[in-house]
């Protein structure tokens, strides 16, 4: 298959959020997320009008869902989602309510294993569940928290290739990649690579980076993923 870029919006200015939408799309990037910050600055309003404004365009909703599986899936669905994230942290009735509602709507859920205790464990299990896709995901706040004791985080790479082989689903890999390990991901049979903080997102301000060639390091970036075919 043919991988796929993603662009995480994780910003708090709506104007801001559908410039840097608009830029992503002119380089070469498949789908947009509806960061977790937007959602919290935007709402249902937010993910409205990302669809109207691109109406063919896949939109992930990154609610992180917890509870209220059914409902919270329903009214992304309903704005315009095509994607939405639950948390494995979740229960399995949550997880199983955000899945019927996906089923429901047609919208293609993705179960994310932050800070599950055994990754291949949760993936297998997201997968059991229903999940449509698999979210290998390490935090931002743990990140930030090792490097600021001088020690090196864990980065999505360390287990990603065990995770590919333990499920049959398609996964993406998020939190801290460099722009080489995020091209690398297809390489490792992950073929949904996720642009977000730092690449393109300054995390620390929920602002578009502040570097004038973002639309050519996009574009590049684009171009040698789409290079790659996976399976």
């Amino acid at each position: 298959m043919r991988p796929i870029v993603q662009i995480s919006l994780d910003l708090i200015d709506l104007d801001e959020a559908l410039q840097t939408a608009e830029m992503a799309l002119r380089a070469g990037v498949d789908w947009l997320e509806a960061g977790t910050p937007f959602i919290l600055a935007f709402g249902m309003t937010g993910i409205r009008a990302l669809r109207g404004r691109f109406p063919t365009v896949p939109i992930v909703a990154d609610l992180k869902i917890m509870d209220g599986g059914y409902l919270e899936t329903e009214m992304a669905a309903k704005a315009g989602a095509t994607h939405v994230v639950v948390m494995g942290r979740a229960h399995d009735e949550t997880i199983e309510l955000v899945v019927k509602a996906g089923r429901d709507y047609g919208v293609k859920i993705m179960g994310d294993d932050m800070v599950a205790g055994d990754r291949v464990a949760e993936a297998r299990r997201l997968e059991q569940l229903g999940c449509d896709y698999i979210v290998h995901h390490i935090g931002y706040d743990h990140r930030n928290e090792l490097l600021k004791k001088g020690q090196k985080p864990a980065t999505p790479l360390d287990q990603l290739r065990d995770i590919v082989n333990a499920v049959k689903i398609s996964v993406q890999a998020v939190g801290g990649l460099t722009t080489e390990q995020a091209i690398r991901t297809p390489e490792y049979g992950a073929p949904l690579v996720v642009l977000g903080a730092p690449l393109t997102i300054d995390g620390y301000a929920f602002k578009t980076a502040s570097d004038g060639a973002l639309e050519e390091k996009l574009r590049t970036i684009c171009e040698k993923v789409h290079a790659y075919r996976v399976g």
